[in-house]
């Protein structure tokens, strides 16, 4: 068999491949099998060196061929993916961290930074009706908005290094 193998291996590995699509772990694979058929059979090959190649050539392009039909018989094979990655729809977890952050900087913003926040995210209002609710100009609504925002960033900062 060790003979065999090193007279023919090389060659028949060559045209595996080509039967392979290049595909080299597949080309092993179907080569081992290949050897495998030739050691269970080793009193039936025949004695010449030729025609134990055509044999061996024989017996891969079969194997070959049953390996492409079985893949083209199941499904692809996928990764398995970890459940634990996927976000679940009833799992509310990462909205109640978030609300109790905000919950914990929100007193360390101005009074008039919180209203407009309060206004604007909290009650939904747009920046025309929370500016006529507080009494104030809507581009002072803007503006305290955008500073109220960049305030709160900054002391969830502080609160998530406490």
């Amino acid at each position: 068999m060790r003979k065999v193998y090193a007279e023919h291996s090389e060659a028949l590995f060559r045209f595996l491949l080509r039967l392979s699509w290049g595909e080299q772990q597949l080309a092993e694979d179907l080569l081992q099998e290949t050897m495998l058929q030739a050691w269970r059979h080793l009193d039936r090959l025949p004695a010449s060196w030729e025609s134990t190649r055509r044999w061996l050539f024989i017996v891969a392009r079969r194997i070959a061929i049953d390996a492409a039909r079985a893949r083209q018989a199941r499904p692809i094979e996928v990764g398995l993916q970890d459940i634990g990655d996927l976000p679940a729809k009833d799992d509310i977890t990462e909205a109640v961290v978030a609300a109790q952050t905000i919950r914990r900087a929100m007193p360390k913003l101005t009074p008039a930074h919180r209203a407009v926040l309060i206004e604007l995210y909290h009650r939904g209002r747009t920046t025309g009706e929370a500016a006529r609710r507080l009494g104030i100009p809507e581009g002072t609504v803007k503006s305290r908005a955008y500073y109220a925002l960049r305030a709160l960033r900054a002391a969830i900062g502080r609160t998530a290094a406490d």
